[in-house]
This record gives structure tokens, sequence and C-alpha cells, in this order.
């Protein structure tokens, strides 16, 4: 997008990656196939990010909401087709499954129905804080902290252990998004 950073802003992204990589790590084993996919749904959701604020900038007449709506709709006429031919035979036996585990169609269909509705929410909030001229860097790095919150949520409701590991990856992710914040006032002024 034409935009240069100072050296310090780049600095502080350092600590940001590396504090959050720390305070996500459960175990030093870990399988390539799940760092590949979490590395390429990263780059993904940054790349989608880079070029729909360039395209919402281009589009004076459309906000950020109706960006993220049409966005919605064309992946959902893309992808349908291919989750139908790649997926469609196992999804009855994934019903058959969770029906087995205990949940009722009816429990069932509100856990899908919830958890699309606050993704949705989710996505079309993102949108708007682009909209509203957020660069892309700044809103990935307020979406890095997301993760830092997700996981002391996870200890407040679900009291899950947290290793002293975890706790300096999040303490070093949120000291590099106050580094961050500091360098990209500076370089502003």
């Amino acid at each position: 997008m034409k935009e240069s950073y100072s050296p310090l802003v780049w600095l502080s992204l350092v600590p940001i990656v590396l504090g959050c990589s720390l305070s996500a790590m459960k175990e030093v084993s870990f399988g390539l196939g799940g760092v590949t996919g979490a590395m390429t749904s990263n780059v993904a959701f940054v790349l989608r990010n880079i070029f729909s604020k360039r395209e919402m900038d281009k589009l004076k007449d459309v906000d950020g909401i109706n960006f993220y709506g049409v966005i919605s709709i064309m992946s959902m006429l893309y992808l349908a087709p291919v989750a139908f031919l790649v997926e469609g035979s196992k999804w009855s036996a994934g019903w058959a499954a969770a029906m087995g585990s205990g949940f009722t169609p009816l429990s069932l269909a509100k856990l899908i129905a919830g958890s699309g509705l606050f993704y949705h929410l989710y996505n079309q909030s993102s949108f708007m804080c682009l909209d509203a001229g957020i660069s892309p860097v700044s809103f990935s790095v307020a979406n890095s902290m997301k993760r830092v919150v997700v996981i002391v949520s996870s200890i407040i409701f679900f009291r899950n252990f947290v290793s002293l590991q975890n706790w300096a990856g999040m303490g070093m992710a949120c000291v590099g998004a106050y580094c961050y914040t500091v360098a990209k006032r500076r370089s502003d002024a």
C-alpha cells in the first residue's frame, strides 16, 4: 500500500511475533501439517486485509460492512461446490459421530449457528476497523493481541493450565504491542 515504516516499528514487531508464538506453545512436539496450515492461514488473512483495505480505499461508495458482505457471498459461491466435492461424502458420518457423542440435533444446530454468528460478527467488525482508517499492519498487531485475550479467557473460564513460558510470551507480546504503538506514533509525528 506504499506505506513505509521506521526501523523501530519493524523492530517492535519481533517481540509481538515471538511473544504470540511462546504464548500459544503447549508442547515442543508438533506436526508439520498443523504448523503449515496455521502459517498459511495467517498469511491468507493478512493478504485479505491488505487487498481489502486497498479495494475499500478505491471504492468510496462501498463501506466496510457491504464490502465484507460481497466478499462473503462470492466466497460462498466459490467454496460451497468445492466443500461439497471434497468433503460432502463425510458430512453424514460427521453428523452421526456428533449425535453419538451426546448432542441432539437442536443443540448441535445451536452450536453451529452460534459459531457462525460470532465468526461473522468478528469478520464484520474487522472490515469496519479497516474501513475506519486503521492500517493493515496496525490491524494485524491488534489482531495478534486477540490471541493473548483468548488464552487469558481460557484461563479464567476453563481453568486451563498455563506454563511460565506461556505467561512470558503473553507479556512479551503485550510489551511488543506497546512498543509498536510508541514507535508508530513517533514515526507518524
